[in-house]
């Protein structure tokens, strides 16, 4: 089922023009320059004719640099302004966390001001009566929602406006940067929340520059650059795309040979359709999978271990450079993934040809078909090279173990019970 359908989407607004600063419209219509007012370089287009679907119990990312209509389409979605073309159909209750706090009034007490927000939301006062507490112990203000709202710091605005929103208890959510004004220790209760409406399987868009949080809550992301959608996938391809169009553009300021940037940026827009992206700065020249002893192979059994080889290449001095792996069973399920960054390795210059291995000493995986990524990339998240499951190997056991992983464990039985071990091997 489909939450939110937006179909061939389009708004336009007119830019500010200093010479129709004191024009009317009967005044245009007298001059007869009505029209001129909209020609089109006086004219922007917020959106662009953006296409997408939502299904319901979905968490949907929208990513892209500040200008590229994020905010926009949330308004859009909302109900709070309407599209200048296209159709956007929304199925459920909506609770939008854009403008937290915007219908507060500074003068009066945080009390009524919750009252008036969540009569504006949608909600009975009988219902906020009964929500009331649940909604100041959220945010934390039991101490101050009696005073005047206009005495409350951001953080403390913030917090008020987020809790009387999420109490709504919406169908669907709709998030837009709210979290980055909130101070460290309300933001983990916020993406718990969040996490509780993904339990839920409420409908979510969520608009947000931290990217691994997009990469972490989201089943799938759209990337809006100039209003244009540019893409719209998983959320790791996603990221990294954008992420790649941001580092072109702060190259271009600075790099001398237009013809090279201009073929690298070619190659990129052929490869990322393939399993395999990335700019090739730091290139991953082979993989190879072996066991313990150095044979190489693709079949092991749980108790095996596994060295992950790379054969890697930098085509200039980088400082910047982390090495990572992922395993991934054949539902698409992550088994486990780490990179030298999140183990604190501290990168300090790779030119030339080298080898990494990654040495596992035990894979206690259940039985099953495995994938592999491997990457190499800043510690900010661009790539240099990311391979997506171009690599698999079989785990095979005479065991029925089910899920994921088959951790180390024995069974013990109190006297009282009565039961035969298995054969020993």
């Amino acid at each position: 089922m489909i939450a939110i359908d937006v179909e061939g989407v389009s708004r336009i607004y007119q830019k500010y023009s200093a010479r129709h600063r004191f024009s009317t419209f009967k005044s245009a219509l007298v001059r007869g320059d009505l029209f001129r007012t909209l020609r089109p370089d006086e004219v922007v287009a917020a959106l662009d004719d953006v296409s997408f679907k939502v299904e319901k119990g979905r968490t949907f990312g929208v990513i892209g640099e500040n200008g590229s209509g994020k905010s926009t389409l949330l308004k859009l979605v909302a109900g709070i302004s309407k599209p200048t073309a296209g159709r956007i159909a929304v199925e459920g209750k909506v609770s939008a966390l854009i403008e937290l706090g915007a219908g507060f009034h500074p003068e009066i007490t945080g009390r009524e001001n919750v009252f008036i927000n969540g009569i504006m939301l949608g909600l009975s006062k009988k219902e906020i009566q009964q929500k009331f507490d649940q909604i100041v112990r959220f945010a934390e203000l039991e101490d101050f929602i009696d005073a005047p709202v206009k005495t409350y710091s951001s953080g403390m605005y913030m917090r008020l406006g987020f809790s009387v929103a999420i109490n709504v208890n919406p169908d669907i959510l709709l998030i837009d940067e709210v979290l980055a004004v909130g101070d460290a220790a309300f933001i983990p209760k916020c993406l718990d929340r969040i996490d509780d409406f993904r339990r839920r399987k409420k409908t979510i868009l969520f608009v947000s520059h931290d990217l691994s949080t997009v990469e972490k809550v989201c089943d799938r992301v759209i990337w809006l650059k100039n209003g244009k959608v540019m893409t719209i996938g998983e959320p790791k391809r996603v990221v990294d795309a954008y992420l790649q169009d941001v580092a072109a553009k702060q190259e271009q300021s600075f790099a001398k040979a237009r013809g090279e940037r201009q073929a690298a940026a070619q190659t990129y827009e052929e490869e990322r359709r393939e399993n395999r992206w990335g700019l090739r700065e730091v290139e991953i020249k082979r993989v190879t999978l072996r066991n313990l002893t150095g044979q190489e192979k693709h079949v092991y059994a749980p108790e095996e271990g596994m060295v992950i080889e790379l054969e890697v290449e930098s085509y200039s001095k980088i400082k910047d450079f982390v090495f990572g792996i992922g395993i991934y069973n054949s539902q698409g399920i992550s088994c486990y993934g780490t990179n030298t960054n999140l183990e604190e390795f501290e990168p300090r210059l790779i030119q030339g040809g080298g080898r990494v291995a990654c040495r596992i000493e035990r894979l206690n995986l259940v039985n099953g078909t495995y994938y592999l990524d491997v990457a190499v990339h800043k510690k900010d998240g661009y790539p240099y090279d990311y391979h997506r499951n171009l690599y698999s190997f079989l785990v095979t056991s005479t065991l029925k173990d089910v899920g994921v992983a088959r951790l180390p464990h024995r069974w013990e039985f109190s006297p009282e019970i009565d039961i035969k071990a298995p054969p020993k091997e």
